[in-house]
């Protein structure tokens, strides 16, 4: 078996997220392996959607941008980010395309974990799933954590 001395984390800052980081923590102390978390900044003014569009100023960008950082460095505390060798990754793009790009760029990951949704029937089709596609194009094993949303009704025991 092949020793996993890198574990990567894409998040989009949910509670899902936060999830599947807390679980890539537990197997990190398990393997003695190292972190990568990575954020996907997408644009949310597709370009060419209308003819005549036009962009927001850029400052919307970097607000994003700034946001995004702040956000992605203060998922670890400083002791658990020595602790994992943790490195952050902030990307800018379609969210799959990004982490596939990173995998391949990055032959040293083992894993990827990862949440989902818990999502189907029509908002699965209408969405697509992020998680799916790296399931099915990931270069190396992708552990799947499945989070209900919130609306779902909880089981009772």
């Amino acid at each position: 078996m092949t020793d996993l001395n890198k574990i990567l984390v894409p998040t989009d800052f949910s509670a899902a997220s936060a999830a599947a980081l807390k679980y890539a923590c537990q197997l990190a102390d398990a393997m003695h392996a190292e972190l990568c978390i990575l954020h996907t900044i997408e644009n949310p003014y597709p370009l060419a959607a209308y003819t005549e569009y036009y962009g927001p100023p850029k400052e919307f960008f970097e607000t994003r941008e700034r946001d995004a950082r702040t956000l992605l460095d203060g998922l670890l505390t400083p002791e658990q980010k020595e602790r994992y060798h943790t490195e952050t990754v902030l990307r800018h793009g379609e969210p799959v395309r990004e982490i596939l790009q990173y995998l391949h760029e990055h032959g040293a990951v083992h894993l990827v974990v990862m949440a989902t949704h818990g999502r189907g029937g029509v908002a699965r089709l209408m969405m697509g799933s992020v998680t799916d596609k790296i399931v099915r194009m990931s270069p190396c094993p992708v552990v799947t954590l499945r989070v209900p949303e919130a609306h779902e009704p909880s089981q009772a025991a």
